[in-house]
């Protein structure tokens, strides 16, 4: 998206009080294959260079763009793909991240809007009991997605494509027995840092520790968590702050140099009982850890956030989104602005 489409999107953002204008911005491909239940998004192509000079990794955007829904489903898993011009599938770590949102629904803990889905090369693939829970969807729907790409390869690749297959069961079915929803925390929440509202931050050497804290909307129970963090992270961890109990920590898997290659997601449930119960008159934080043993500071070195899903307790519905609360619009201005950018290639030296 250029700049001058960034600033009219923005301006009818305003306009409309905080009503996102996403026919503004350009449409991801959106396919649907029903015998399968699969539901195919590939953004456009994109050429992806192999770094030069003296950087080792280089970084490509690419457009953020609007996805409509085509089927009402109950979705069950996900996984991204990455391909070239000639549909030959890329190395995983081609893949920095996947960002799926929901500008039309709020997040549990933060009323901004909602993160449906986010992956990157550490990511696996995502897949949880079709005959129990599924995420609803809605034809219609209008989703924003967005990636970016990472090639620290001696090889340039063309025409490189980002697809996110979303596995579905259609409407209409006794099952799933639970309706469960995607919720997520971010140790730079609300609003991150610098004019993109970043999440990254500079990491010092030595440890470090970053926290954020929050109440969820409504009540109900965590099925499973997961998490992402960069390089030389050590622990993710969600504490119930009013009570002391430490619900969950997570610890990435890496290479002898601290590389992050995989963090693995702690599925809670099980045939006795549905996950962990959270409540609105509680405080739940979340917490990363690094350990930089390097003598410098790695700029935006460090990012901590977990996710999961949430099954409402019954009678709790979902919380509407409130369009005109400054922090959802604020964050959403984020969001274009960074995808407005997200076109431009940027070289970087690798962490």
């Amino acid at each position: 998206m250029t700049l001058l489409q960034t600033l009219a999107f923005l301006a009818a953002l305003h306009a409309r009080g905080g009503d996102p204008a996403l026919e503004l911005l350009p449409p991801a491909t959106v396919s649907v294959d029903s015998a399968r239940g699969r539901i195919v998004i590939e953004l456009p192509a994109v050429e992806l260079p192999a770094p030069t000079g003296h950087q080792n990794m280089t970084m490509v955007g690419l457009p953020l763009c609007q996805v409509v829904i085509p089927v009402n489903a109950w979705l069950h898993g996900s996984h991204v793909e990455i391909v070239d011009a000639t549909g030959r599938r890329l190395p995983a770590d081609v893949l920095h991240h996947f960002n799926l949102s929901d500008p039309g629904h709020r997040e549990l803990f933060l009323p901004i809007a909602q993160h449906l889905l986010a992956a990157s090369k550490e990511t696996p693939q995502l897949e949880i009991p079709a005959f129990l829970f599924g995420v609803p969807i809605e034809r219609g729907e209008r989703l924003i997605a967005g990636a970016m790409l990472a090639n620290t390869s001696a090889a340039s690749y063309h025409g490189v494509r980002a697809r996110l297959v979303l596995r579905y069961v259609a409407r209409g079915r006794p099952w799933p027995l639970y309706r469960a929803y995607p919720w997520a925390l971010d140790v730079q929440y609300p609003l991150g840092t610098g004019p993109t509202g970043s999440k990254a931050f500079n990491l010092p050497p030595g440890h470090t520790a970053r926290s954020w804290e929050a109440s969820p909307a409504i009540a109900g129970t965590i099925l499973g968590v997961g998490g992402h963090l960069h390089d030389y992270g050590v622990r993710l961890e969600l504490k119930d702050v009013t009570t002391g109990a430490l619900l969950w920590q997570g610890h990435p898997v890496t290479d002898g140099p601290g590389r992050v290659v995989a963090f693995p997601v702690t599925l809670l449930f099980s045939w006795h009982r549905l996950g962990i119960h959270i409540v609105p008159t509680h405080r739940y934080r979340v917490t990363v850890e690094y350990d930089n043993p390097t003598q410098q500071v790695i700029p935006d070195g460090g990012m901590g956030a977990v996710a999961g899903l949430f099954v409402p307790d019954y009678g709790a519905e979902w919380p509407t989104v409130d369009r005109s609360d400054p922090v959802y619009q604020e964050d959403l201005n984020e969001t274009i602005r960074s995808g407005g950018m997200a076109g431009m290639m940027m070289d970087r030296a690798a962490h």
